[in-house]
């Protein structure tokens, strides 16, 4: 994982707050499917299992968790992926 710098873009939003396993990560495999390589997408969550899944659907799937983080609210996961080049 990468730093988190001021000047990242994001290019998709994906809000699966409310959501549980298996959907938010099913959600994001559409999602990155959808973008180009090189692309970040912003994923919104509040279930706990996304802290393991999503990392580990970056590492299998060849894509980089640039960013991972937990918001003072609910609690809410904050993550940015990088889609990988083709």
């Amino acid at each position: 994982m990468t730093t988190l710098t001021q000047d990242t873009t994001v290019n998709h939003h994906l809000d699966t707050q409310g959501l549980i396993c298996p959907e938010p990560v099913m959600m994001l495999h559409k999602t990155i499917r959808q973008a180009d390589g090189g692309q970040i997408i912003e994923i919104l969550a509040t279930d706990p299992a996304t802290t393991r899944d999503i990392p580990n659907f970056c590492r299998h799937l060849g894509h980089t968790l640039v960013h991972q983080e937990t918001l003072d609210d609910a609690p809410t996961y904050r993550y940015l992926v990088k889609k990988k080049s083709a």
